[in-house]
């Protein structure tokens, strides 16, 4: 495996044939989210890099951090990573991709992939040519994702039925109040009026119970990137002053769509502008855009669960050569794991 620096910000334009479009609903692996995070979400001291697989038959968007080791180019903003194959491609070049970096990573400092989901097409493929090349791998639980494929034809209705009589209640009596008390607005074309609904959206952020974000600039310049290529929603709630109160950001492709932040501002909290501003777009999103999936990203938050059903789990995986003192190492915590969990 060849590894290429990342020097100006972005992915280099050979790249392309192995990123999606941006409208094929695999919007982590597009150049939109991979140059947002290389210009705006990179941990100081990595290194970003690109390893290329055995032939080019994949790609691998990586980071070394500042122990020396590889790892997936990964953010606390990430929802997925995964091999990049060329197009067309098939489980031959997975294979081939996992005993490149195999190879490659005899003797070394273990690797960390983050953020993979454990259905994505061809990783056990990827995996077993890790094994084929002597690397032994350890998985571990990342983090949780709560999403929901929409029944088709259900609409609107159909969606609220299948949701639990505590959250139906509660939407029918708040977007009673949000269309009396606030003023609904989505946005999703550059111009000044996204401007000014990031304004708002930040003033949002500001005013929440949420921490400071990792990485200040991500959110807006993600927004703005994804606005240029007609994937972005952000919706705001605004008061009769023209306040926002509440904010969210969605993007949208290929039939699905991913919710990545959303907040409300506290002193509003009695109105639950945030519960009534995510049924808002929800109901825009299956009504106007007959969008099929919801993600609601990373994390076991409750209130994920009112309004998706399904869970499913992000991996990690730690990638050790038992040629390298970490390496060894780590495999060794891993047995001792082993026989305390028996």
């Amino acid at each position: 495996m060849r590894l290429h620096p990342v020097t100006d910000g972005r992915l280099p334009d050979w790249c392309d044939r192995f990123l999606a479009p941006v409208g094929a609903g695999d919007i982590f692996a597009t150049r939109l989210w991979y140059d947002t995070t290389l210009a705006h979400a990179l941990p100081p001291g990595a290194m970003p890099l690109l390893g290329r697989c055995a032939e080019d038959v994949a790609l691998l968007p990586l980071q070394r951090g500042s122990h020396g080791g590889l790892r997936s180019l990964t953010t606390p903003y990430s929802l997925a990573w995964r091999p990049l194959p060329a197009q067309p491609s098939g489980a031959a070049a997975l294979l081939a991709c996992g005993a490149s970096l195999g190879a490659a990573l005899r003797f070394r400092a273990p690797a960390r992939f983050e953020a993979l989901a454990e259905d994505a097409p061809g990783l056990e493929d990827w995996l077993q040519g890790l094994g084929d090349a002597g690397i032994t791998v350890q998985r571990y639980r990342h983090f949780g994702n709560w999403h929901e494929a929409l029944a088709p034809g259900a609409g609107w209705p159909g969606y609220m039925a299948a949701r639990p009589p505590a959250l139906r209640t509660t939407v029918r009596r708040k977007l009673d109040r949000a269309r009396r008390d606030f003023r609904f607005e989505m946005l999703r074309e550059p111009g000044p009026a996204l401007e000014a609904g990031i304004t708002g959206y930040l003033d949002v952020h500001a005013g929440s119970w949420k921490p400071a974000e990792p990485f200040p600039a991500f959110d807006p310049a993600l927004m703005r990137g994804a606005a240029a290529v007609g994937a972005l929603r952000l919706a705001l709630l605004r008061d009769t002053a023209g306040k926002a109160v509440a904010a969210q950001y969605w993007l949208v492709s290929g039939g699905h769509a991913w919710l990545l932040k959303l907040a409300h501002v506290e002193a509003s909290r009695a109105a639950s502008p945030g519960t009534a501003l995510t049924a808002m777009m929800i109901r825009h999103l299956i009504e106007e855009e007959a969008v099929q999936h919801l993600d609601f990203g990373r994390g076991d938050d409750a209130y994920k669960s009112l309004w998706v059903a399904a869970r499913r789990q992000r991996m990690g995986l730690v990638l050790a050569h038992p040629g390298h003192p970490l390496g060894l190492l780590a495999m060794a915590r891993r047995q001792i794991a082993g026989w305390i969990g028996r």
